[in-house]
């Protein structure tokens, strides 16, 4: 675990960047920037231990922050449900290349991209390696997001070189824990009478990694970070389908819910990360993914 560094996190309050900044605020000087929209979300991440500051990506002004942070872990993603691209690029491409010249003297950089920006494959039980084919993937709830994330990876490799800026992109497959993830919110589906889970292919596979896993595995990846830029998938160790988890969740809660494809065209028939480079610079996930659902079901 870091300790005694100055951590900027973006993005603070969600899924996956709350409960990093909690794990990491134990040991560090960790602030957080948002639009903090809601005082209530704020008041959580304040009350993390983390030093929050209001700031919209889409604005480039850093005025309120200092520049002396020793990492920065550019965690937030713009993933709305309209056509805007030029928003797209500019909070999730644009931003990333200001954020990382404003923390151009930080030890390392980790910058979260996404399993979206691959090259969809036939193959439902294809595992993407990091040097696979990008692009043609689409998500119909999030038009912009694949596209947009692939132009963030092109700026940020492109800023590591200028900078000097030791970085690493991590690809993020199915994150998911008590604080959210597909598979939580499968559960709260479930739990809310919705019997019947939509998949958008059969079979539908990820690569689901607990939370836990990630707040660990941010040291070892900042540790790895390079210049040119170091790409790596940032998914489990083991492969899971939608088609699986339904039912152990089933048996977990006594809620009888099955699966029902429901076809989105253009999108990732499966979505499988080799772990193999990861596993090289973390070592193994510690947490099968049963036990991981199992402490969903008991915690959320």
């Amino acid at each position: 675990m870091l300790s005694g560094e100055k951590i900027l996190i973006t993005g603070p309050a969600g899924q996956i960047a709350f409960p990093i900044a909690e794990f990491l605020a134990k040991e560090n000087d960790v602030w957080g920037i948002a639009r903090f929209e809601d005082p209530e979300t704020r008041a959580r991440v304040d009350a993390a231990g983390v030093t929050t500051r209001v700031c919209d990506l889409a604005d480039r002004d850093y005025s309120d922050l200092p520049q002396d942070f020793t990492y920065l872990l550019h965690l937030a993603a713009y993933q709305g449900n309209s056509d805007d691209f030029d928003y797209a690029m500019t909070v999730n491409a644009e931003a990333a290349g200001f954020l990382m010249e404003h923390c151009k003297n930080a030890k390392a950089a980790l910058v979260m991209s996404t399993s979206s920006v691959y090259r969809p494959n036939d193959d439902p039980f294809h595992a993407f390696l990091e040097e696979d084919a990008i692009g043609g993937g689409e998500s119909p709830w999030a038009p912009t997001y694949a596209a947009s994330k692939m132009a963030q990876e092109a700026v940020v490799r492109q800023q590591a070189r200028a900078l000097g800026l030791p970085t690493i992109i991590a690809r993020m497959n199915a994150s998911y824990g008590p604080n959210g993830g597909l598979p939580a919110f499968h559960l709260d589906a479930m739990r809310a009478g919705h019997l019947e889970i939509p998949a958008r292919w059969d079979p539908s596979p990820y690569s689901p990694i607990f939370q836990d896993d990630i707040n660990e595995q941010v040291e070892p990846l900042l540790a790895a970070a390079t210049v040119p830029a170091t790409i790596v998938n940032w998914g489990g160790d083991e492969i899971v389908s939608i088609q699986e988890w339904i039912p152990y969740l089933a048996e977990l809660t006594g809620i009888d819910a099955k699966v029902v494809t429901k076809v989105l065209p253009g999108s990732h028939r499966g979505m499988i990360s080799d772990p193999v480079k990861r596993m090289s610079l973390t070592g193994p996930c510690r947490i099968g993914w049963k036990e991981g659902f199992k402490r969903v079901v008991e915690q959320r």
